[in-house]
């Protein structure tokens, strides 16, 4: 997202990106990859970006790696944010794509991957759909959930969490800066029940450093990969096992 404490790169989209390729599933346009052998699979849910970037397919692929299937929805029903049309604005674009609304919309691509077989189910929100992640961790639809530099999360957003849920800031993020990040993390420490949980404040990065970075520019490239590497980590803890 545009802004002090923001990548300035900005994704070209190409359909045509990544290893996998695109299916529906749950009613959806999706970039998928890995095995279907497999009986854990990955929900990856796009920023503003949409899922025809090739960072955030790039990440899918890297997750399918580690030995899982991953589901990759088009939320944003081929109408991803345009940084070069100025008569839709970012404030304009998320009336037509309320961050609120995508847990519902990704309900069906979990039910329908566990109607496929897939018993061990985990997501993860990038920006954009980060408070969609959070809502998903409220139910019993999956195992685990991961957010990484979400937009839009206040502390009442994680209240009722079940699921193990990571989140990750970084530390000149303005969307959701660090304090905001402290404060949540503070009250998952408290909740009650418990919940299992995992902060990481990363420094250095601005927000949407795991997706919005250069791939010709190895410091970036390393600094996502080290986000990219925990997510799996986290998934393998408590979706593998």
């Amino acid at each position: 997202m545009a802004g002090s404490g923001v990548h300035s790169y900005h994704p070209v989209l190409n359909a045509s990106s990544g290893t996998g390729y695109v299916t529906t599933v749950g009613g959806l346009n999706s970039y998928v990859s890995g095995s279907h052998l497999v009986p854990w699979a990955i929900v990856l849910m796009s920023d503003i970006y949409g899922y025809k970037a090739p960072n955030f397919r790039n990440v899918a692929d890297k997750v399918a790696a580690s030995g899982y299937y991953v589901a990759a929805p088009d939320l944003l029903d081929d109408d991803p944010f345009d940084d070069n049309d100025v008569n839709r604005p970012l404030d304009v674009w998320l009336q037509d794509h309320p961050p609120e609304n995508v847990s519902a919309d990704v309900k069906p691509v979990i039910q329908d991957l566990k109607r496929r077989g897939f018993s061990r189910i985990g997501i993860a929100g990038f920006c954009w759909s980060g408070i969609g992640a959070a809502d998903i961790a409220k139910t019993k639809l999956v195992k685990a959930s991961v957010l990484s530099h979400p937009s839009f999360v206040q502390v009442n957003n994680f209240r009722g969490i079940k699921a193990p849920i990571a989140i990750y800031g970084g530390q000149n993020d303005t969307m959701t800066p660090p304090p905001r990040i402290r404060e949540i993390e503070r009250f998952l420490r408290d909740a009650r029940p418990k919940v299992t949980y995992e902060v990481k404040i990363f420094p250095n990065v601005e927000h949407g450093w795991t997706l919005l970075y250069d791939p010709n520019d190895p410091k970036a490239v390393k600094a996502a990969d080290k986000a990219h590497r925990m997510m799996i980590n986290w998934f393998d803890k408590h979706v593998k096992n």
